[in-house]
């Protein structure tokens, strides 16, 4: 028995009934604890196979009970779902599909996540640059820049993301806080860029729009 079970319904769990891996029934229980998630929530969650969206590593990590850092937590891809069907996608119009349905978004990044600002404007060199969104995890105590991009990961994303963290950092994070992690949420990624970044608290994310 799972120590969090006890807040479970059976409804709940006779979801996880024909889930064979033991770790990953453990890893629903808990998002369905922390998030108090309904029946409905929670068979959706599993229905986007979440877990199985979890980086290997993060899987073996869960295995021997490890403890996790922030970026490994993340599913990928993340799923959007586009609720007013638009046709479309340009980075304004995927910024904007996030924002209507913002709690469901940060519930796909995982637990922890709170909303501050989209389009959270900064002044560098006397002129105004936009953070695509700014959010902030209770869990790792540290804000989180994410940047939306329509095309393959590029290197200078790399760049933009690291300069906007980096203005967090000073100007606004506190000492009680943990060093800002920056997320690029792009159409395709491109590991071999992300392995020669100078930043390891950059990560690069795939979205799949449904």
């Amino acid at each position: 028995m799972h120590p969090l079970g006890a807040q479970l319904s059976f409804s709940h769990y006779r979801l996880l009934f024909s889930i064979k891996d033991d770790i990953e029934i453990d890893y629903y229980i808990n998002k369905a604890t922390i998030n108090n998630m309904s029946k409905r929530e929670l068979h959706l969650l599993i229905k986007s196979k979440e877990y199985e969206r979890l980086p290997e590593e993060t899987k073996e990590k869960l295995k021997r009970n490890d403890k996790l850092e922030l970026k490994e937590t993340i599913p990928n891809p993340i799923i959007i779902n586009n609720t007013n069907n638009y046709d479309e996608i340009s980075e304004k119009v995927l910024q904007k599909i996030i924002m209507e349905d913002i709690p469901s978004f940060l519930e796909s990044l995982g637990n922890g996540y709170t909303f501050i600002k989209n389009e959270y404007k900064i002044k560098i060199d006397n002129q105004y640059n936009y953070i695509d969104l700014l959010l902030y995890n209770i869990k790792y105590h540290c804000y989180v820049v994410i940047e939306l991009k329509i095309t393959k990961l590029k290197k200078q994303d790399i760049g933009q993301i690291e300069i906007y963290m980096n203005y967090i950092n000073e100007n606004v994070k506190t000492i009680e806080d943990n060093k800002t992690i920056g997320i690029i949420l792009c159409k395709e990624d491109n590991q071999l860029i992300i392995k020669y970044a100078s930043d390891e608290r950059i990560i690069a994310i795939k979205y799949q729009i449904k």
